[in-house]
């Protein structure tokens, strides 16, 4: 007497079935039909295949429709049919509404990612993103998205995210441009980036050397010249700019400097010593420059300041200084870097001598004359009060006569 009726193993899912034959050491199980894996599992088991109809009872079909398995199809209730066997099937558990996840994307060199509700580091929280959702919604690592998720399958080690509904706060219908920044006409820079009065040396350069939306900005110098404390200076004044998206990048510095630099609001996170391989910095700069380019083409305006290019290899670097554009019709992304020396392409250089000194003669911008000067805000003007009315030269002239 076999173990399962042949009724239960019709209405068993496939997975199931294979599961079965594993048990019970069937050769070759995953090759063979539904309906031929069911009687081999009755066979192995020491039952019998369903007996082939009768010829007489064939023939009295006629030209009936054939009748329908017993096994559950897919748009019929499972409380409906109960197996054969008279043994109870409980209905399924009504599924809960799919939850929600929002974090941070880390993309995989295939193409597919996670999202990191943790931020970087990883969790059990960790959502996985295919490949396809991560190309159709134009993700790069570091964007923060939301969406429904939905739980593990069976060959499944992490829930997967339904859809994408917010890519940096922004639907994804309308973050999504699908234009290639390189199909973008582009324009020099043209609104100036104020720094503000307060510092004397951020006042020197804004003379000297002014910046804007778009701007490809080195600043160079020998060791010791305060390379590092003018980005930082720039990168806090920038920072209090609204409608500008800031984020520094620390590469191949010093760990102390390191240390300084993930405090600050403003920093993305993304920072390596000099000890990491010239790899790693590269791909690390260049998961940033893409960033900024998203945020340029869907309209924003965006500014990108790293220390240093320097341990960047020559084509990497150059490539990043290249990625600031201000794109006609749509935002602006902004390139501010230090390195030992200019690379050549930059619009806007500012040079230092030793002890953070502005060198006026090196310094520069190029086309400085299309920035636009930007004036400060003045306080609302306090109404005039209402002038009397002046009398005419006549009547004047009559009461000095009268008087005499």
């Amino acid at each position: 007497m076999s173990i399962i009726t042949t009724e239960d193993l019709e209405a068993s899912p496939l997975a199931d079935l294979h599961a079965l034959a594993s048990t019970l050491a069937i050769d070759g199980f995953r090759r063979l039909r539904k309906g031929e894996l069911v009687e081999t599992i009755l066979e192995r088991q020491g039952g019998s295949p369903p007996a082939a109809p009768r010829a007489e009872e064939t023939a009295s079909r006629g030209d009936r429709p054939p009748r329908r398995r017993r096994g559950r199809t897919r748009d019929s209730d499972p409380g409906d049919e109960a197996p054969a066997s008279g043994r109870f099937v409980a209905a399924p558990p009504v599924e809960a509404p799919p939850r929600s996840v929002e974090g941070l994307v880390e993309l995989l060199a295939n193409g597919s990612g996670f999202v990191r509700p943790d931020g970087a580091s990883d969790s059990d929280g960790d959502v996985y993103i295919s490949a396809a959702q991560a190309r159709r919604c134009e993700l790069v690592a570091g964007d923060r998205v939301s969406g429904p998720v939905r739980p593990p399958r069976r060959s499944e080690r992490h829930p997967s995210l339904i859809r994408i509904d917010t890519i940096n706060g922004v639907p994804a219908d309308e973050a999504v441009r699908g234009t290639r920044v390189e199909d973008i006409e582009v324009d020099w820079p043209a609104e100036r980036l104020a720094l503000g009065a307060g510092d004397v040396l951020l006042a020197q350069i804004e003379r000297v050397a002014p910046f804007g939306g778009g701007s490809r900005v080195v600043i160079s110098g020998p060791a010791r010249s305060g390379k590092t404390l003018v980005l930082g200076k720039l990168a806090a004044a920038l920072a209090s700019l609204d409608g500008y998206e800031v984020e520094l990048v620390a590469l191949g510095v010093r760990p102390e400097e390191l240390s300084e630099y993930r405090v600050l609001p403003y920093f993305s996170g993304t920072g390596s010593t000099f000890a990491a391989a010239r790899d790693a910095q590269d791909a690390a700069v260049e998961q940033a420059v893409e960033r900024g380019r998203r945020v340029a083409v869907r309209g924003g305006r965006a500014v990108l300041l790293i220390d240093t290019l320097d341990g960047l290899s020559d084509s990497a670097a150059r490539r990043t200084l290249a990625s600031a554009r201000n794109l006609r019709d749509a935002g602006s992304l902004t390139v501010i870097a230090t390195a030992r020396e200019p690379l050549g392409g930059e619009t806007t250089l500012i040079a230092l001598l030793t002890g953070a000194a502005l060198d006026e003669t090196a310094s520069g911008t190029l086309r400085s004359e299309l920035l636009a000067e930007v004036k400060p805000k003045r306080a609302p003007a306090k109404p005039r009060a209402p002038r009397k009315p002046r009398a005419s030269a006549k009547v004047v002239q009559a009461d000095s006569e009268a008087a005499a």
